[in-house]
């Protein structure tokens, strides 16, 4: 119960709902049923992910082909996963018992859990996870219900500004929890070689600038510590 509660104290929750109307929206608009929208956001569970998901269906792709495009795009969250799980694991933790919380991590969850986690004592950090990421989708469900049934009257521009507040947020909210060195470097060059990587137009513009920037804050805290 106490993570299902944590869901009022984060400024995402309500990020969620509104980039979760747009979902909704979206899936109306594509000719989806509300049972099925439900289901991806419930199996997905990732935005963009979901958005690529209806898009692809939408547009006449195969099954195959939208499985493998959600599939990429879902690579980026591995390390989140990576990072998070042994902030709640226990010598005597079972690896099933951590599936649950492995499924519902994903950038919302990430973010939230290197805020709350230090808090949480150790012992309780599976089930505190569990509540706060059953909470988060549970809010995404409502809003999927909303969105869909309110597509009439969402137009095309307010969905696109619906659906830009995901990616928004998490920059802020990745900037708030940037404590070391790397981090700011890492954070500052992902944005400053965006626009650099996008001009290579190919489509894998957020994971090049991503692993540039990544790699160099590394090498900038492995230099630290030599130092040190």
């Amino acid at each position: 119960m106490w993570g299902l509660r944590s869901i009022r104290q984060t400024i995402l929750t309500l990020v969620l709902f509104a980039t979760y109307l747009g979902i909704g929206a979206l899936a109306h608009d594509s000719h989806f049923s509300l049972l099925w929208a439900l289901c991806s956001t419930l199996f997905v569970w990732a935005g963009p992910a979901q958005i690529i998901l209806i898009t692809t269906l939408g547009s006449g792709a195969t099954i195959v082909q939208s499985a493998i495009a959600v599939t990429v795009s879902a690579i980026r969250l591995f390390p989140m996963v990576v990072s998070v799980l042994p902030l709640m694991r226990l010598p005597t933790t079972k690896r099933r018992e951590l599936y649950f919380a492995a499924h519902l991590t994903a950038v919302t969850l990430w973010v939230e859990c290197h805020r709350f986690l230090p808090q949480v004592p150790r012992e309780r950090r599976i089930a505190f996870v569990n509540g706060l990421g059953f909470g988060l989708v549970s809010v995404c469900l409502t809003a999927n219900t909303v969105g869909y049934f309110l597509a009439a009257n969402l137009t095309q521009t307010l969905g696109a500004a619906i659906l830009m507040l995901t990616p928004l947020s998490f920059l802020f909210s990745t900037a708030r929890n940037s404590r070391e060195v790397a981090d700011v470097v890492a954070l500052a060059l992902g944005v400053l070689l965006y626009p650099i990587a996008a001009k290579m137009d190919s489509g894998l513009d957020i994971l090049v600038s991503g692993l540039v920037a990544g790699t160099i804050a590394y090498g900038v805290h492995w230099w630290r510590e030599v130092r040190a």
